[in-house]
C-alpha cells in the first residue's frame, strides 16, 4: 500500500493539465516497472475509465482495485487526488492574488503548451498499446482524422470502432 501510495502522490504532484498529462508515466510504472498490469490491461482500464461518467481519474481507481482490491483502489484515488487538490488550493489563492502580474501571466501560458504535449504523449502511449494490427490502426487514424479535421464528435468514432468490434471484424 505504501508503494502505491507514493507513486500516486508523486504522479499527483506533477499532473499538470490533468491525469492524461502523467498517463505515458503512469503506464511505464503500472507495466513496464512494477508489472501490476499488462499494456492490454491498462489499456482496457483506460478505455472503462474515460467511457466511464465522472473523472478521468477513474483509471487510478481501476488500478488500485486490480492491485490490492478496494483498499489498493481507495489508497490510489485519495494519494492520487489530495496532494494535487491541496497544491490547487494554495496555487489558485496566489493567482489570485497576483492576477495582473506579468510573470503569473508567463507561467500560465507557459504551462499551456507543456499540458498539451503531455496529453498527447498519452495519445500515442494508448495508441501503440492498442493497435495490434492494420485494422485497429486504421481505426485509430480514421478517429484521429474525424477528431482533428472535422467538427464530428469522436463518440461516433466510439460507437463506429464498438460496432465493429462486435460484428467481429477486430
Amino acid at each position: 500500500m505504501l508503494q502505491i501510495a507514493l507513486y500516486f502522490a508523486v504522479l499527483s504532484l506533477v499532473s499538470v493539465g490533468g491525469i492524461p498529462s502523467v498517463m505515458p508515466e503512469m503506464q511505464r510504472l503500472v507495466v513496464d516497472v512494477q508489472g501490476w498490469m499488462s499494456a492490454a490491461e491498462f489499456t482496457q482500464a483506460f478505455a472503462i475509465a474515460q467511457a466511464a461518467p465522472g473523472p478521468n481519474v477513474l483509471i487510478v481507481t481501476l488500478i488500485g482495485n486490480h492491485v490490492a482490491g478496494i483498499t489498493g483502489a481507495l489508497v490510489a484515488t485519495f494519494f492520487m487526488c489530495g496532494p494535487a487538490c491541496t497544491v490547487s488550493f494554495f496555487v489558485a489563492r496566489v493567482f489570485d492574488r497576483f492576477k495582473d502580474k506579468p510573470w503569473r501571466k508567463a507561467i500560465q501560458t507557459g504551462l499551456v503548451p507543456v499540458s498539451v504535449g503531455l496529453v498527447a504523449s498519452t495519445a500515442l502511449i494508448i495508441a501503440r498499446s492498442a493497435d495490434h494490427d492494420i485494422a485497429t490502426l486504421v481505426v485509430t487514424g480514421v478517429t484521429f482524422a474525424l477528431t482533428y479535421w472535422t467538427r464530428i464528435s469522436p463518440l461516433y468514432a466510439l460507437g463506429a470502432a464498438t460496432a465493429i468490434g462486435m460484428a467481429g471484424w477486430l
